[in-house]
């Protein structure tokens, strides 16, 4: 990795958690120079402007999320096992220091969705993404008659996700860990209840 790289990757990990806080519009260049103890020229030979990294941010905080689903949903072969990955982390949140300040998405489609089209967009491309992921892990287990053969496979993706995130959204409002904790309890059991 060349200088110029590394000071790149720098200012985004240390960024990412500040526009996962703060959000873009909360985030100011004093801010920026503040985490990471650069000045705004050198943040600006960096990258061209503050979109720009906000939106590496945003793909930064979003693939730690991805790593780390995709290492625990591949420690295990079944699909309801590895369906039942998504509660058990959410559930957990605060273990993970890149979702203590929310999720990723839901921070950046809300406040995204009518004021930055860019980030807009990456938000609405990691939804369809998760989504995908969904839909293919609960297809995978009916073709191997782990679920029910008659399950949706996008009825299942879009309730996984709606539960996921307005539980997390009820969470981060009120500062309380209950509602999620029954939410994700609900969707355990509604995973398990997918067996074949």
């Amino acid at each position: 990795m060349s200088k110029s790289d590394n000071t790149k990757q720098f200012i985004v990990e240390q960024t990412a958690p500040l526009f996962n806080t703060k959000g873009y519009a909360g985030t100011s260049m004093n801010d920026i120079m503040s985490a990471t103890g650069l000045s705004k020229g050198c943040i600006y030979g960096n990258f061209e402007n503050k979109d720009e990294v906000a939106l590496a941010a945003f793909d930064h905080n979003y693939n730690l999320v991805v790593e780390h689903m995709k290492t625990r949903i591949r420690a295990t072969d079944n699909a309801i096992e590895r369906l039942l990955v998504y509660p058990n982390t959410y559930r957990n949140y605060f273990r993970y220091p890149y979702l203590q300040a929310g999720c990723p998405i839901l921070n950046t489609a809300t406040e995204a969705d009518d004021t930055h089209p860019l980030l807009k967009e990456r938000a609405q491309q990691a939804v369809d993404f998760w989504r995908t992921s969904i839909e293919n892990q609960v297809k995978r287990g009916i073709e191997r008659k782990e679920i029910k053969a008659d399950t949706d496979p996008v009825e299942i993706a879009v309730i996984m996700i709606s539960m996921i995130e307005g539980a997390f959204m009820q969470a981060k409002v009120t500062n309380r860990t209950k509602e999620l904790k029954i939410a994700m309890e609900f969707l355990e059991k509604m995973i398990v209840g997918l067996k074949a």
